[in-house]
């Protein structure tokens, strides 16, 4: 069922076997699994996530070579629908553990938000991660280009980069590593660093080695309609790039679990084979876990949680029996 603010009450009260945090590609996959699997779940989405931004989906088998992202996650959540699953778009503020169940404090609305807590024997976390993108003062024409040929995984869309005249922009000294890898796909690289990045005499004579340009001037714009040919520099000037890979770190989306001691590395979840997490009833699916960030990746994530989740539930429950049969047995 789609939850909403008018039909709220009729599952206030219902314990769900899992609570899935985030409704990207790893929650969603958890859900299709769980309902399949003849058990409850909520997926809880807060909305426009990383997957959202995928204006072309080029690397997952059996899609056509240009889905938007938004089309794969619009599939997703029907089918989770279509197999029982309740769905709600709202911010998760908060979980905390009350030994036996969780409680999931929602935030319900951007405008006369309402606030409910929802409970549930086991906890998903597939609330991902964004990516940072470089500060404009007109970001809207940073929005329009991410997601086209502005790109931030290099092991998703290096391919589509390849021997393009391609801009690399950092917001770390650290991040102008990266050109050492993208040059795996091209060698045509520009460093911009948009004036917020101090880099030493050792790094800049690594770029040099390699043929690499540094541009630490201010960005004016990325141009317009979306197809990158160049970037305006603050003085004017225009950089020709014919696509182009931010580096500059993410936000992980976590902060309602931080009330829960669990293991890290770094800012990822630690989880074992099955998605578990250091919380026996917490599994982690997707970015926000330790491990390569990819579609593919994070749909195997949500069908190992929800196995996993499935088998422990089931091998604590009574076996089912033909009673009809053990009544005419008997007779």
């Amino acid at each position: 069922m789609k939850l909403s603010k008018n039909n709220l009450e009729q599952r206030i009260d219902h314990v769900y076997d899992v609570i899935i945090v985030g409704g990207g590609a790893g929650g969603l996959s958890a859900a299709i699994y769980l309902q399949r699997y003849r058990l409850s779940c909520l997926v809880i989405e807060k909305g426009k996530g990383r997957s959202f931004w995928m204006q072309d989906v080029t690397n997952y088998m059996g899609l056509q070579p240009h889905t938007p992202g938004r089309n794969v996650l619009q599939q997703g959540q029907e089918h989770a629908l279509a197999v029982g699953a309740d769905y709600l778009r709202g911010f998760v503020e908060d979980v905390t553990d009350e030994e036996d169940l969780f409680n999931v404090k929602v935030k319900i609305g951007k405008q006369n938000s309402i606030y409910s807590v929802f409970r549930s024997k086991y906890l998903i976390a597939a609330s991902g991660i964004i990516d940072n993108l470089p500060c404009l003062e007109d970001m809207q024409n940073v929005y329009d280009y991410a997601g086209y040929n502005l790109h931030v995984c290099l092991i998703c869309d290096g391919y589509e980069m390849a021997d393009k005249q391609c801009g690399l922009f950092v917001g770390s000294e650290g991040a102008i590593n990266t050109a050492f890898v993208l040059n795996w796909f091209t060698p045509y690289i520009t460093v911009f660093t948009n004036a917020q990045v101090n880099v030493g005499e050792s790094m800049r004579q690594k770029l040099k080695d390699h043929g690499y340009r540094l541009i630490e001037a201010p960005i004016q714009n990325f141009g317009h309609n979306h197809e990158m040919t160049g970037v305006e520099l603050a003085d004017g000037s225009t950089v020709e790039l014919q696509t182009g890979l931010v580096a500059m770190g993410s936000i992980y989306h976590d902060g309602y679990l931080r009330g829960i001691e669990l293991k890290r590395s770094g800012n990822n979840l630690v989880t074992d084979a099955m998605r578990r997490t250091s919380h026996e009833r917490i599994f982690a699916v997707g970015d926000i876990k330790e491990g390569i960030n990819q579609v593919s990746i994070a749909v195997a994530d949500g069908t190992l949680a929800a196995t996993a989740i499935w088998r422990e539930i089931r091998q604590a429950s009574p076996p089912r029996r033909w009673e009809e049969n053990l009544i005419g047995a008997v007779l």
